[in-house]
């Protein structure tokens, strides 16, 4: 091998140990909302669902009115798992879209608040921890749950 094949096989080696530096330090934002699809429909197309909906104020089911319409709606997150690699620095940005409110915690990352109707709140850390951990709206369980996903970090050698 010559001097000048050995030069650039030790370039591309370098460059790729330091993308695969890159990658594992990424930078990651997401933005979850807090949403509330609803559906409908007059008892005269479909009954009124007699069967028990687990507890919790996250799902709301709504008696027929005068016209025989019902509706049922659930708060959700718009994103039910993010996945992050282990050392990333992660941004979630959470956006009041439905509800009056959500007092929210991440599990196994001390971050807790409230997110309000029309209000953001933004929460950056880095991923330090392996794991899965609940993203969790204390007001509207059983539904209002996400997962956060932290891939360990690749063993170094």
């Amino acid at each position: 091998m010559s001097l000048k094949d050995l030069l650039i096989v030790s370039a591309a080696v370098a460059i790729g140990f330091a993308t695969t530096a890159a990658a594992a330090n990424s930078k990651r934002t997401f933005t979850l909302a807090a949403i509330e699809p609803k559906g409908g429909v007059t008892v005269d197309k479909e009954p009124f669902p007699t069967a028990a909906l687990p507890e919790g104020s996250g799902i709301v089911l709504k008696q027929p009115n005068a016209e025989g319409r019902w509706e049922v709606s659930t708060y959700l997150w718009s994103a039910q798992q993010i996945t992050v690699n282990q050392g990333d620095d992660v941004t979630l940005q959470f956006v009041g879209i439905n509800g009056a409110s959500h007092p929210t915690t991440i599990e196994g990352y001390d971050q807790s608040f409230t997110l309000k109707r029309g209000e953001a709140h933004s929460v950056s850390f880095r991923a330090h921890k392996a794991g899965m951990f609940k993203i969790i709206c204390a007001t509207h369980g059983p539904t209002m749950v996400s997962e956060l996903v932290v891939t360990p970090a690749a063993a170094t050698e």
